[in-house]
């Protein structure tokens, strides 16, 4: 199936597709956004932790110094340059000395108080650069550490780059993971769409059996969705073929109607002899040829665009052919015929009575020579398929401006030759009814050649 802007399947499998990436944007978005949140907030504990546990390792002498050899049970505080430390200085007078983990080679700047104020629990968090440039966060506590006030300063920090590192990795994993899921997602979706679309190929599939002729309605079972369309489809295929019935027996009861009057005509004509029997007869058998030709037409009329019949091309015309050779064995006729079967979509009575008319006029107007040829024509887009009759004889012809002109009905251009004129009239009209075209050109033989197109089944 081809899938156009104008194909249902293509809208909905595009929007389906747009809403499925909107969606994985404000999943992979709201994620990411809560494993950040959550991630900061872990850390900010971790470090809090962290500084309780080294305020209640730390000690002071009665001379004063700091005293106490804090582990907070993390390796990376003893790892130098880690991007983890911690710090213990003198807050107050009176103590001297401090404290640091073995990770801190050398120190590291705090803002003052004035820029980063204590909060009423005397401890405040900020943001610094590291010993090799990493973003630190440093969580700061001021503790009276005995009865004589004497108070220490102390640090905890930190590595924050590693933080932004564990929430980049995360979400590459997660985008990696939400990809991978978003494209299974939408093939499913896809393939969920095109079988859900499926009952709409069978019902095309089945119209275009029912117009090539191979079936009389839609058969099959249909979901309860496209069944109503299924059934209305059948009914209107029984409709049209109740109208071209109707329209067969109500031609059918004309021409017979019609048969006995003209006959008598021309049995009275015949009988009268002379001039005036003459002109009767004459009269009543262009009245009989007209009448067909227009019952025809009606005929034709009645069937076309509804079910289309089969008719195949090759056997009609090597039948027809040679016929007319046994008619005419003064003429030489030569017949070409594709290797590939044609189906002429149409009736094979009208058929006969287009080409009848062409090779009729071919054989009378010949010299000695008439070529047949049909063929395949190749298809523009994927409803049409032509094929081509062409008939040419080596004749006088037709000069270009009276090509218009022989067409029209009763027109003869050569009086002295028998007719009605209406051949080329009739096959006109019977290729405009099929929607074919008629086209009558010069031929390399020296004569007229008559080209018609016709639309074929595949």
């Amino acid at each position: 199936m081809r899938l156009w802007p104008r194909s249902l399947a293509f809208r909905v499998i595009a929007f389906s597709t747009v809403w499925a990436i909107l969606t994985l944007i404000v999943i992979f978005t709201l994620i990411t956004t809560l494993y950040r949140q959550a991630s900061e907030r872990g850390f900010d504990s971790l470090l809090s932790a962290h500084l309780f546990n080294l305020i209640g390792s730390v000690g002071i002498s009665d001379n004063g110094a700091l005293t106490g050899a804090p582990d907070l049970g993390d390796l990376r505080f003893s790892q130098p340059n880690s991007g983890w430390y911690w710090s213990v200085e003198p807050a107050s007078e009176g103590v001297h000395g401090d404290l640091h983990s073995s990770s801190m080679t050398t120190a590291i700047r705090s803002p003052d108080v004035a820029d980063v104020p204590f909060n009423s629990n005397f401890q405040r968090s900020y943001a610094t650069e590291g010993i090799n440039h990493e973003e630190l966060v440093v969580f700061e506590s001021e503790f009276v550490l005995d009865s004589k006030n004497r108070a220490a300063r102390f640090r905890v920090m930190g590595n924050k780059t590693e933080l932004e590192q564990e929430i980049g990795s995360f979400q590459r994993r997660l985008l990696t993971y939400l990809s991978l899921f978003g494209v299974g997602m939408i093939a499913i979706n896809a393939i969920a769409i095109l079988l859900g679309l499926q009952p709409l190929r069978r019902v095309r599939n089945a119209l275009a059996m029912v117009r090539e002729g191979t079936a009389q309605r839609l058969d099959g079972r249909f979901p309860a969705e496209i069944e109503p369309l299924a059934n209305e489809t059948n009914a209107l295929i029984e409709n049209n073929k109740r109208i071209v019935e109707r329209s067969r027996t109500q031609v059918g009861n004309l021409a017979h109607s019609l048969k006995t009057p003209l006959a008598v005509l021309l049995n009275e004509g015949r009988a009268l002899g002379g001039a005036k029997g003459q002109l009767i007869t004459e009269q009543a058998a262009s009245m009989q040829k007209q009448v067909e030709h227009y019952l025809q037409r009606a005929r034709v009329a009645a069937q076309r665009d509804s079910v289309v019949y089969r008719t195949p091309v090759t056997p009609l015309v090597q039948r027809m052919v040679r016929v007319l050779q046994k008619l005419n064995p003064q003429t030489s006729l030569s017949l070409s015929l594709p290797a590939v079967e044609i189906v002429f979509a149409g009736e094979r009575e009208d058929l006969e009575e287009l080409l009848g008319n062409l090779l009729e006029n071919a054989m009378k107007w010949a010299r000695s020579a008439v070529s047949v040829s049909v063929m395949p024509l190749a298809a523009k887009d994927d409803t049409a398929n032509l094929f081509e009759i062409s008939i040419e004889d080596d004749g006088p012809g037709i000069p270009e401006d009276k090509a218009r002109e022989a067409m029209k009905r009763g027109r003869r251009l050569d009086e002295t030759k028998p007719g009605t004129g209406l051949g080329l009239a009739i096959v006109a009209d019977l290729v405009n009814e099929y929607g074919g075209v008629l086209m009558l050109e010069r031929s390399g033989m020296g004569g007229l050649k008559a080209v018609v197109r016709l639309r074929s089944l595949q």
